[in-house]
């Protein structure tokens, strides 16, 4: 077993990740697959830059980016400004079911810069918040 998929069956037994597969994301992509989509990515990134990160951290932090748990897609729910807001609804949410270090908040938290105002504070943050774009684009491409 890897290290992502340990730490993927951990918050899937101990919270709310599974809810994620109901909800769509980017094309027919959910956020389950595009919040695994981007826990790969960073890892990939994270050997190409063959830097030191909190591998534990990074994993998690990437998986919990879009913990957000609601169809953006129901405009009539009020998820209108959902990019400029969804970054701390995941943080309350992922606070909520798991006992998060301070990277993984600041992966979350930060994840939509430049659509919010606080840039990534830490390597592990930076590295989420570019593959998370990397992957959105792929996905909507690939719709």
């Amino acid at each position: 077993m890897t290290n992502l998929e340990y730490y993927l069956h951990e918050l899937e037994r101990d919270g709310r990740f599974g809810m994620e597969r109901a909800y769509p994301h980017h094309g027919d992509t959910s956020v389950y697959a595009h919040s695994l989509h981007v826990a790969e990515m960073s890892l990939r990134l994270s050997e190409m830059l063959l830097g030191r990160f909190h591998e534990r951290d990074l994993i998690r932090g990437a998986l919990l980016h879009d913990y957000y748990l609601y169809n953006w897609h129901n405009s009539g729910e009020g998820h209108r400004l959902h990019g400029f807001r969804h970054a701390g609804t995941a943080l309350r949410n992922a606070k909520a079911d798991y006992k998060l270090t301070p990277i993984e908040e600041s992966i979350i938290e930060h994840h939509m810069f430049p659509l919010t105002p606080l840039p990534p504070d830490c390597r592990e943050a930076w590295i989420v918040c570019v593959a998370d774009k990397i992957c959105a684009v792929s996905e909507l491409v690939k719709k």
